[in-house]
């Protein structure tokens, strides 16, 4: 963890970051076993299915921005994770648009981590080269 952040709020927030967007778990669950900040980071981590499709990033985004930077920091880092080799049945279109997600998690969290946003930078520059 970098020095002057919370670890123990970014680690239970990147444990549990698709726990609501992506179970049965609900805000009230997370709040009730973790407490607030915990609850609320996750929230913010989670895109919002009442939201139009095309919207989620960016409100996902919006929320995260309001959060203590350790939940920008798990965004990254997560970004950072997911900027493998893509599957095999992705077309270039999802490529080129998976990667553009990644360039707006970076412009919308950057000061959250530098050094997060230099590592998640380098990733997405390597990416580019899926795009063929």
């Amino acid at each position: 963890m970098e020095p002057g952040h919370d670890g123990d709020l970014a680690i239970q927030c990147a444990l549990l970051h698709d726990v609501i967007e992506d179970t049965d778990t609900t805000y009230d669950q997370v709040l009730a076993t973790f407490g607030k900040s915990v609850a609320d980071g996750v929230l913010a981590l989670s895109k919002d299915k009442a939201v139009e499709k095309s919207q989620r990033l960016a409100d996902c985004l919006r929320r995260i921005r309001l959060q203590p930077p350790e939940v920008g920091m798990v965004k990254l880092a997560d970004r950072i994770t997911n900027l493998q080799p893509p599957p095999a049945h992705w077309t270039p279109e999802k490529i080129k648009r998976y990667r553009a997600e990644a360039l707006e998690i970076h412009s919308a969290l950057k000061d959250s981590s530098q050094v997060l946003a230099t590592r998640l930078a380098h990733k997405i520059e390597c990416y580019a080269a899926f795009e063929q």
